[in-house]
C-alpha cells in the first residue's frame, strides 16, 4: 500500500515537473504595470506590453479575464489547436477568457513592435499569466 502511494506521488511529481520544464518562455516581450488595485477580491491590473519584431508571449493562460487593445502593430493570436484564432491590427480590441482550457500564444509576425494596452481582472493574488507547454504546434 505504501509503495503504491509513493509511486503515485512520484508519478504526479514527474508529471508536474515535465509540464513546467516544457513551458515555453516569452521572447522579445516587455511589460510595464501602469496601475494596480484590488476591488472585491479581484486584482485589476493595467499593463502596457510590447512585443518586438518576431516576439512571442510563449504559451500561457490566465486565471482571470484579460481585456486588450492593440495600440500599434499587428498581433497574431493562436489557440491550443494550432490554428490562427485571430489577427488583431492596430485599433483592435479583444478579450481572453480565463482558465487552463484557454491556452494561447500571442506573436508579432510583422516588422514593427506590437504595443498592447491590457486590463487584467484576476482573482486576488494570482499571477498575470500561467505558463503552459506547447500543445504540439510547429511554432512558439
Amino acid at each position: 500500500m505504501r509503495t503504491a502511494a509513493l509511486t503515485a506521488m512520484v508519478v504526479s511529481a514527474l508529471t508536474l515537473t515535465s509540464a513546467v520544464a516544457a513551458a515555453t518562455p516569452s521572447r522579445g516581450v516587455t511589460g510595464t504595470i501602469i496601475s494596480q488595485t484590488t476591488v472585491g477580491g479581484k486584482d485589476i491590473v493595467v499593463r502596457e506590453i510590447t512585443l518586438d519584431r518576431d516576439g512571442s508571449t510563449g504559451w500561457h493562460w490566465h486565471d482571470g479575464t484579460l481585456y486588450a487593445y492593440v495600440k500599434q502593430g499587428t498581433l497574431t493570436h493562436n489557440d491550443s489547436d494550432c490554428t490562427t484564432q485571430d489577427v488583431y491590427p492596430a485599433g483592435s480590441a479583444f478579450i481572453e477568457p480565463s482558465g487552463n482550457d484557454h491556452v494561447h500564444i500571442g506573436r508579432n509576425r510583422g516588422n514593427t513592435p506590437v504595443i498592447l494596452e491590457v486590463v487584467y481582472v484576476l482573482p486576488h493574488g494570482k499571477p498575470l499569466s500561467e505558463d503552459a507547454p506547447n500543445p504540439g504546434c510547429d511554432f512558439q
